[in-house]
């Protein structure tokens, strides 16, 4: 009985330390385009996400289509912000839009998907003059 309490202790003991050891499944490195600085997680299962200063995000995997939804009616004083897909890192989830407040000599510009080379760039919603 004592030889099997330490033969599974010392099996136990193994594998936390091999789990503990083993480090992350992906690489993270801080690279430097055009004076932008930017963090490229190369994940084990082939996915590269890029992640930059300036608000946007690269990544290989296409974004779904957009959800066809009905928009509210309008009102007054507010405009409506429409709902996207945010990129959380494994998968892409829907949020739903939402009404904001106008901004007077502005106009909302929403968050969007652009296609670049072998990638998907997303730009968060933004005002512009």
């Amino acid at each position: 009985m004592k030889l099997k309490a330490i033969v599974l202790t010392s099996f136990l003991a193994c594998g936390l330390c091999a789990c503990a050891t083993s480090g992350p499944s992906h690489r993270t490195t801080v690279v430097r385009e055009r004076g932008d600085k930017a963090v490229v997680h190369e994940r084990g299962d082939g996915r590269t996400t890029v992640v930059r200063d300036r608000g946007g995000i690269d990544v290989v995997v296409r974004p779904p289509a957009p959800k066809v939804v009905v928009v509210p009616s309008a009102r007054a004083g507010y405009v409506w912000a429409p709902g996207y897909w945010r990129w959380n890192g494994r998968d892409h989830i829907w949020v739903d839009g939402t009404w904001m407040r106008e901004r007077q000599g502005e106009r909302w510009v929403p968050a969007h998907w652009e296609e670049r080379g072998d990638r998907w760039h997303f730009e968060e919603g933004h005002w512009e003059r």
